[in-house]
């Protein structure tokens, strides 16, 4: 019985690892294809190079791969300053209205970004910031997950060693950089995963709110290309453009596979 047991553990999540690989694989080969019109899990073509090299000359990829990365970058280090801050007074500091600004913050996380499209578009339309880096950004600087995060952990640090620093004469800012911040790695790690890769995949919002090739990121060029008629209508050309994407994130995964995993295990968030 332990014996079945075991090989259970083992073939379920190989079956299942194998079902989520297929689309992958599939998208991997075809974009390293001669281009075609049809849908085929193993090609009898050759490979080839050609697809990238025409992809990246029909679509300004480079200029979306610069405003995807300045995107994700500024919006993960200003979220990344801003919950610390609110997590801290959260966790370490009294103050009247704690608990119901604390409630407030968690209810976020319940509201679905896409209900908060249209008012979202009406203030970025307000403040006149339409078709830039900036509107897509605004919105997501305040991180309500990160803040649950890193309030939940900073918690679990004992408020002695703050007492203790305090007496020897460090300031507020001393202690979130030597005592919190430290102890908060796996907290930091966990929602950098899920900020970096859903800024880099993020669709509607951008779409709806950029109109240039100065400022669309990734997602929304892919969108326009696989439309266009550079695209031909051929798998190869579009894979080979999502390739290009995703390439990125899957040498990020491949090299920090381990400290993904043990960082979302250790926060205890389920992706």
């Amino acid at each position: 019985m332990d014996k079945l047991k075991k090989s259970l553990f083992w073939i379920l999540p190989s079956l299942l690892a194998l079902v989520w690989a297929i689309p992958l694989f599939w998208m991997i080969v075809t974009a390293f294809t001669n281009p075609t019109y049809r849908m085929t899990l193993f090609p009898s073509t050759g490979f080839t190079l050609d697809n990238l090299r025409y992809v990246w000359e029909a679509v300004p990829f480079d200029a979306y791969y610069k405003n995807t990365i300045f995107i994700v970058v500024v919006t993960f280090c200003v979220q990344f300053v801003l919950s610390t801050l609110a997590a801290y007074a959260l966790a370490v500091l009294d103050f009247k209205g704690q608990l119901l600004v604390y409630v407030i913050i968690f209810l976020q996380i319940i509201i679905p970004n896409d209900v908060l499209i249209i008012p979202n578009y009406m203030t970025i339309s307000d403040l006149g910031l339409v078709d830039t880096k900036l509107g897509i950004m605004i919105p997501f600087f305040g991180s309500a997950l990160a803040i649950f995060l890193l309030r939940q952990t900073f918690k679990s640090i004992p408020k002695s060693l703050t007492e203790a620093a305090i007496l020897d004469g460090a300031s507020i800012w001393t202690i979130i950089w030597k005592i919190y911040m430290p102890n908060a790695k796996s907290a930091y790690l966990s929602f950098a995963v899920i900020s970096i890769s859903y800024h880099w995949n993020n669709y509607l919002w951008p779409l709806i709110v950029t109109n240039s090739v100065e400022n669309r990121p990734l997602t929304v060029g892919l969108a326009i290309f696989a439309k266009s008629k550079e695209a031909n209508m051929q798998w190869a050309n579009v894979t080979a453009a999502t390739f290009l994407i995703i390439l990125p994130l899957l040498v990020a995964f491949f090299i920090f596979q381990r400290q993904f995993i043990e960082s979302l295990t250790h926060s205890g968030v389920k992706e």
